[in-house]
């Protein structure tokens, strides 16, 4: 599971697909309607935040809209797609790893957009508030 700290823009198709996948398993996960996945380390910022669910329904808002930017047609229904909820924060060092493991991926999977990407800065989905840091111990380097 990977719930992205970069934006979805800088996602290829197959990173797309999988994050609003793994973002719905996620949403099962906080819901309590599913009995796997419950200690993974992905959903700890989501667990931490206020208000859980409707964080979960943000992040995966922004996933939608990017979806529905390249005329990829997600079911809209799964997820309350007006959820507000308060930014999570999130590091300059967890974006800038989770940048570099995409770089990777995309090398291999999208050299084009591997190309017009590698010398990019990338931006943070929308929920996150990027702090000064270095990548979160939860995450599995």
């Amino acid at each position: 599971m990977r719930l992205w700290t970069v934006h979805p823009r800088f996602l290829d198709v197959k990173g797309l697909t999988a994050v609003w996948r793994e973002g719905l398993l996620a949403r099962k996960v906080l819901h309590g309607q599913t009995r796997g996945y419950t200690n993974h380390p992905q959903l700890i910022r989501f667990r931490n935040h206020p208000d859980p669910l409707s964080a979960i329904d943000a992040f995966l808002a922004a996933v939608l809209n990017e979806a529905r930017n390249r005329g990829y047609n997600f079911d809209a229904s799964k997820i309350d797609e007006h959820a507000q909820a308060a930014p999570i924060r999130e590091t300059t060092g967890q974006l800038d790893y989770e940048w570099r493991h995409l770089l990777k991926k995309l090398e291999q999977r999208d050299p084009e957009r591997f190309e017009d990407s590698r010398n990019l800065r990338p931006a943070p989905h929308p929920l996150f508030v990027l702090i000064k840091g270095e990548v979160r111990d939860w995450e599995r380097v």
